[in-house]
């Protein structure tokens, strides 16, 4: 089976890439969605695959999804892409001029029926939150749970080159006013690392 792990930094997924060396294909896109779509779409293009795994931190605006918690993102959508009308969002697709909501193309129980992860919706963001104004005006328009630069966007890829494809996040830190000290991003490294360890090793001996 032909995989391909995509993440936006290399820290993210170091011990997954040291486990598995060249057994897996690994992209590195950088953070934000422009440079993960224009990779991604340039790397699915050249090479068809059998599963396309997105992995990465996250942050989160459900206090139920924890610092630590490792999920799968079963929607993600663009926050951003619209317009404003005085103090009113209008959403692209209110506009017509496209779809800002996006889905896996396969999912966790899919591809191996032993796993199982929490559920979660997210949003995809070029600025992440960090004010508490901006975060009850989201959280009021489309009641996300989770947040990161990447995932809508990697699914949008994903789905124009008809690739079968999932995302799974671990939160590193809640969606609130910027406290790096409350930020646990070697948590969420490793536990996210620990299961896609074992889901791919599960996947590879089938």
């Amino acid at each position: 089976m032909l995989i391909l792990v995509v993440a936006a930094t290399a820290p993210e997924i170091e011990p997954l890439t040291r486990h598995f060396g060249n057994k897996i294909d690994v992209l590195i896109t950088g953070a934000g969605m422009v440079p993960t779509a224009f990779k991604l779409g340039q790397q699915v293009t050249r090479q068809k695959y059998d599963l396309v795994l997105n992995l990465g931190i996250a942050g989160s605006f459900d206090r139920n999804i924890q610092p630590g918690y490792v999920v799968e993102v079963t929607e993600d959508t663009f926050s951003e892409t619209g317009a404003e009308d005085d103090e009113q969002f209008i959403p692209i697709t209110t506009l017509g001029f496209g779809e800002n909501t996006f889905k896996p193309t396969t999912t966790l129980e899919e591809v191996e029926s032993n796993f199982y992860l929490k559920k979660a919706r997210a949003i995809t963001v070029n600025t992440v939150h960090g004010n508490e104004a901006s975060i009850k005006k989201v959280q009021a328009r489309l009641s996300p749970q989770l947040e990161s630069m990447e995932g809508a966007a990697f699914f949008y890829a994903c789905q124009q080159a008809n690739a079968k494809c999932m995302q799974i996040r671990a939160v590193s830190n809640y969606v609130e006013k910027r406290n790096r000290a409350s930020w646990q991003i070697g948590l969420a490294i490793k536990n996210l690392n620990t299961f896609a360890i074992d889901l791919i090793d599960a996947i590879i001996d089938l």
